[in-house]
This record gives structure tokens, sequence and C-alpha cells, in this order.
């Protein structure tokens, strides 16, 4: 039988120089922008998706209401808030253009991923 065996060996240190490498990323506002963008765009999908779905159950509930007042009641407020919803965050995507264009930041507005 063979044995094996491992011999440690020590990595020699590089002494770091003062005032190398020194460059330190600090967070500014550029930052906070990306992640608004990129949470607004993320927030806007998922209420666009959840209006789909919103559509899809207050369609299917009035199709399976039966005549039934107030089954069909329930559909019709299902429909009416899954389309209140959208307005909603039409509106507040608008607003949000609208402080855009007036303060001059449109970086908000665009989806992007910062190196």
């Amino acid at each position: 039988m063979n044995n094996l065996l491992a011999q440690a060996t020590k990595i020699p240190e590089v002494p770091l120089q003062v005032g190398q490498n020194t460059t330190v990323s600090i967070p500014s506002l550029k930052g906070f922008e990306t992640l608004f963008a990129n949470v607004l765009q993320v927030a806007i999908a998922l209420a666009g998706i959840g209006f789909f779905v919103m559509l899809l159950i207050g369609g299917f509930k009035y199709l399976t209401s039966g005549g039934d007042p107030k089954a069909v009641e329930s559909a019709k407020n299902t429909l009416t808030w899954a389309i209140f919803g959208l307005v909603a965050v039409a509106l507040a995507f608008l607003i949000l253009l609208a402080i855009a264009n007036f303060t001059g930041v449109t970086s908000i507005l665009n989806f992007q991923v910062a190196p």
C-alpha cells in the first residue's frame, strides 16, 4: 500500500505598501437611482401580472356564478377593483414621469444594472 504524505508549505506574504489599492467605491445618489429604477420596473411588472390574474379570477367567478346575484356582484367587484388597481398604478407611473421630467432625473425610469 502506498502512503502519500502532503507537505504544507508556507505561502510568502506580500507586504502591502501604504497608498496602494486604496480606491474604495463610495456609495452615491447614482446607486440609489439605479436601485429605485430596478425596484420600480419590478413593481410595475408585478402589478401588471396581478391585474391579469385578478382579471382571470373575476372572469372565472362571473362565468361560474350561475345567475346567483351574490356571486355576480362578487365577480363584478373583483373586476372593478382589478381595473381600479391598474389605473392607480398607471397614474402613479405618470406622476413619477412628470416628476422625472420636472427635476431632470430621468435615470429612475430606466431599468439598468450598474457595474
